[in-house]
């Protein structure tokens, strides 16, 4: 009997360290504490990152604007030069 409860002890001893340690690695309050601080910080600079997409989607309509104005002159089709229709009329 003495030999099974000192069994059980030292198995409930080595379940406690591996806890601690578990815990003492990964930490719930400071995950916690890390996700809610990224969290905020998202919160704050979604305004930031809107405007950097804004900027970047302008960009990339300019190029495609330009590329299809390029497109449109060097092109022999009259409908995609629009305005030199008329003048070929």
């Amino acid at each position: 009997m003495q030999q099974v409860i000192r069994i059980n002890l030292k198995r409930l001893r080595t379940f406690l360290n591996y806890s601690r340690n578990y815990l003492k690695r990964n930490n719930p309050v400071k995950l916690l504490k890390n996700n809610f601080v990224a969290g905020l910080k998202d919160v704050l600079s979604i305004n930031k990152k809107r405007k950097m997409v804004k900027y970047k989607l302008r960009y990339q309509m300019h190029q495609l604007n330009q590329m299809e104005k390029l497109i449109a002159q060097n092109n022999e089709h009259a409908f995609l030069r629009g305005n030199k229709f008329n003048e070929m009329r």
